[in-house]
């Protein structure tokens, strides 16, 4: 069998990009905060270029992702509503001292949309590796277990895939290939928790959350697919090649860290 070239643009991205996050999760800390404030400016900076129509207020953006970011490392959750209220304090302000002729609300939802998507995906993942117990264990599973479904449903509906799932938001994504991604999280979650399971997770809830992550990453993608649907764009970006923008590849992530967090929190295991 011949590797498509999409394919094997994933595999080379996944062999150079995920040892070095995988690295990154294991160091933890300000480590990963570095890593999530470059990942989530350069993801921000490839929306408000798909967005550019509706007017975002740049600076407002990028000040409230990183102030978000930082109020989690420095603060936790508690603090985070914080940065978030500072985007939107901000945006407004700015708004009002601009002479374009843009929606103030167009504007600044525009603005909000991408700070509150991105951010909030990055804090939950930074907020599940900062979990008193296991919280590498929990990053390491989130981010594995979305991968590998988001591969495998890939593979699979290029090879078999015949029933479209959602064929005007995202065309290429097909029935097939969900059910193969399913399986594929489900697995990888239940293997990278097994060894808990008397202690931490048991195998019942840890099939419960590989099924969240099941549901939530290609609820991600597929969000991601309706905002450049919407404005019109294939790719978020071209900074991985014919692999499209980081944006492409962390949409799902930025869904499955936040449903992972909750999903840990109705298990009591905070």
């Amino acid at each position: 069998m011949v590797l498509s070239p999409n394919l094997f643009s994933r595999l080379l991205v996944a062999a150079v990009g995920l040892p070095l996050v995988l690295g990154m999760v294991w160091l933890g800390g300000w480590w990963l905060f570095v890593l999530a404030a470059v990942v989530g400016v350069v993801a921000l900076h490839e929306y408000y270029a798909m967005t550019r129509p509706l007017r975002p207020i740049l600076i407002a953006g990028y000040l409230g992702l990183l102030l978000t970011l930082i109020a989690q490392e420095a603060g936790g959750l508690t603090w985070v509503g914080g940065g978030l209220f500072t985007t939107f304090a901000l945006a407004f302000l700015l708004k009002g001292a601009a002479t374009t002729k843009q929606s103030a609300t167009v504007s600044v939802g525009a603005t909000m949309l991408g700070v509150a998507w991105i951010a909030l995906g990055l804090v939950y993942l930074l907020a599940l590796r900062d979990l008193p117990e296991r919280g590498r264990l929990c990053a390491f599973t989130v981010l594995l277990a979305v991968w590998a479904g988001d591969t495998l449903a890939f593979a699979v509906g290029r090879l078999v895939g015949r029933h479209k799932l959602a064929p005007t938001v995202s065309p290429g994504k097909t029935w097939e290939g969900l059910v193969a991604g399913t399986v594929a999280t489900v697995f990888v979650t239940f293997v990278a928790l097994y060894d808990t399971r008397h202690e931490f997770l048991s195998i019942g809830q840890a099939v419960l959350l590989g099924l969240a992550l099941a549901v939530a990453a290609p609820l991600g993608d597929l969000f991601e697919s309706l905002v450049k649907r919407d404005m019109g764009v294939k790719d978020s970006g071209h900074l991985l090649a014919g692999h499209g923008g980081v944006l492409d590849r962390i949409d799902a992530q930025l869904f499955a860290a936040i449903a992972a967090f909750y999903v840990i929190v109705a298990f009591d295991k905070l």
